[in-house]
């Protein structure tokens, strides 16, 4: 059985005062590096493991962190890493973690601009942020770096930013991967469409574009000849879209192979269903909705591409649970897998949080 060291043990062994070691594990006070020095020395040798339970009882501290992610509905994408959240916050009960969510349009970036301003008044410990809007999304960091509030990644990494840890995938490798994938089903001379759900002033999210930029450089890559075309619909206009597609597929019937980057694969099914146009077109879609399952298993979507939602907002907390808590340094880039799912393997799927 491992022996349980007193503050007064890790005194006596380091050669300092008992004042001194507990300045040093609980972070408060002065002390000299030399001092530190011996203190961690010993920590390290006896593999010390605080009482982070005790410790924060003790001390009545809530922590709460905030995460912000866009607004969602039941079945969605964000809905799916909330579920993650929540299994963290769960399992940290004890540890005194309150959450407390912020939301956004993921279609219009100036509803998330409108929360850099007010994040200050959160108070919060720690900020879980996701970065659909690169420009925006540094700006919060900026913020938070201005605060000294750590913050966690979550969609996509973005470079410049002190955050602690970034949980997703590798966007641009998602993307090429997906070239691939498209490009061993059809000939390298058939057209292609590119599915792009409008925002407001036509920007794409940080992580679509990341991901269309790898799709593209992979066909460029491997001698692809055919035409790319883009198709803008709309998130929430199913009349609207319906048109677009037809007019489009009626002027492009050679077109036989699609892709959307984002987990809105479901939408351009049924308006393909709709307009009669699901034999032998070959898509592909994001992300593992059970609207999107259903069509994965009708065989109207070829592959699903999927990246571990529940995952990403479960490590995203306990990561700030670490890094406030325990004080432990954290990986920097987390990357989830990328899961390439079939109609044949779907039912064996699990994400194991």
């Amino acid at each position: 059985m491992d022996k349980t060291y007193r503050i007064k043990d890790i005194a006596r062994l380091s050669g300092v005062s008992t004042g001194t070691v507990d300045r040093i594990l609980h972070n408060r006070g002065k002390v000299s590096v030399e001092a530190k020095t011996k203190v961690e020395n010993i920590l390290k040798e006896i593999n010390y493991q605080p009482n982070v339970i005790a410790r924060s009882l003790a001390l009545k501290k809530i922590y709460k962190f905030v995460v912000i992610t866009p607004y969602f509905r039941e079945g969605e994408y964000w809905a799916k890493l909330s579920e993650g959240v929540d299994k963290a916050q769960q399992e940290l009960y004890s540890y005194n973690v309150s959450i407390e969510r912020l939301y956004f349009d993921q279609y219009d970036k100036n509803s998330f601009n409108k929360l850099i301003d007010e994040i200050e008044k959160f108070e919060c410990n720690g900020v879980i942020l996701s970065t659909l809007f690169e420009e925006s999304a540094i700006s919060m960091a900026l913020k938070l770096d201005k605060l000294k509030t750590p913050y966690v990644l979550i969609d996509s990494f973005l470079d410049n930013t002190n955050c602690i840890a970034y949980y997703g995938t590798h966007s641009y490798d998602s993307g090429y991967i997906a070239g691939r994938v498209l490009l061993e089903q059809i000939s390298k001379t058939d057209d292609i469409a590119i599915f792009r759900f409008l925002r407001k002033g036509d920007e794409r999210s940080t992580q679509v574009a990341k991901r269309e930029e790898g799709f593209r450089n992979y066909l460029k890559e491997h001698g692809y000849e055919g035409s790319i075309h883009v198709v803008k619909i709309h998130a929430e206009k199913e009349k609207i879209n319906k048109e677009i597609l037809q007019s489009f597929f009626t002027s492009n019937r050679q077109v036989k192979a699609g892709i959307i980057f984002n987990s809105r694969a479901n939408l351009v099914c049924e308006c393909l269903c709709e307009i009669g146009i699901t034999d032998d077109f070959k898509l592909i879609g994001y992300d593992v909705l059970d609207s999107n399952i259903h069509y994965l298993k009708r065989g109207i979507i070829t592959h699903l591409i999927a990246q571990r939602p529940e995952v990403q907002g479960l490590n995203s907390v306990k990561a700030l649970f670490r890094h406030l808590i325990l004080h432990k340094e954290e990986n920097l880039i987390n990357y989830m897998p990328i899961d390439i799912l079939l109609k044949e393997n779907i039912a064996y799927y699990n994400n194991y949080i």
